[in-house]
């Protein structure tokens, strides 16, 4: 686990290099078979290989422009599944928030809980246990918790979280 993402950067642009290399391979095999096609056949096919090979310019220019790094994205998909392992986290969606990096909607899902508990949707130990792991997955994503979510999190932090903690600080 050394190489940090050498080996995984190595095996990533190879992959894209075959998937450029087979749908470029598609297009030429498409324009020599056109006169066995119907013009529907021939247009939508054409269509779906442009459009995966948009795909693959968007992505990228994501990693040329340094808006992506493999190392990172590997990270998070190692986060998300010691949190999932050490049971810190016990919602699959705020798993998979936490995966993508989505501290907006990390966000978006405390507010709800807020509202759903004081309307009485949310009960008091499942609204606590959601919004420590939101909590949680919003400071190891470097979002910046007001006071009162600190001491919040503090006092309700567990075991499992604290584990979650120590391992997720050993990785980085």
């Amino acid at each position: 686990m050394a190489s940090r993402g050498t080996t995984e950067t190595t095996k990533l642009k190879q992959n894209l290099e075959e998937q450029l290399d087979r749908l470029m391979q598609q297009l030429q095999d498409l324009e020599e078979c056109r006169e066995e096609l119907d013009a529907d056949e021939y247009e939508e096919t054409k269509k779906e290989t442009l459009e995966q090979l948009s795909e693959i310019n968007d992505s990228l220019k994501k990693i040329m422009s340094g808006d992506m790094t493999l190392v990172d994205e590997l990270s998070g998909m190692q986060l998300a599944i010691q949190a999932a392992i050490s049971q810190a986290f016990k919602t699959p969606e705020v798993i998979r928030m936490f995966a993508k990096k989505q501290p907006r909607q990390l966000r978006t899902r405390l507010a709800e809980m807020d509202r759903d508990l004081m309307v009485g949707k949310l009960g008091r130990d499942l609204y606590t246990q959601q919004k420590v792991e939101i909590l949680t997955a919003l400071r190891k994503l470097g979002e910046k918790l007001t006071p009162d979510e600190e001491t919040f999190l503090s006092a309700n932090a567990g075991a499992a979280l604290s584990q979650f903690e120590k391992v997720s600080t050993d990785l980085g």
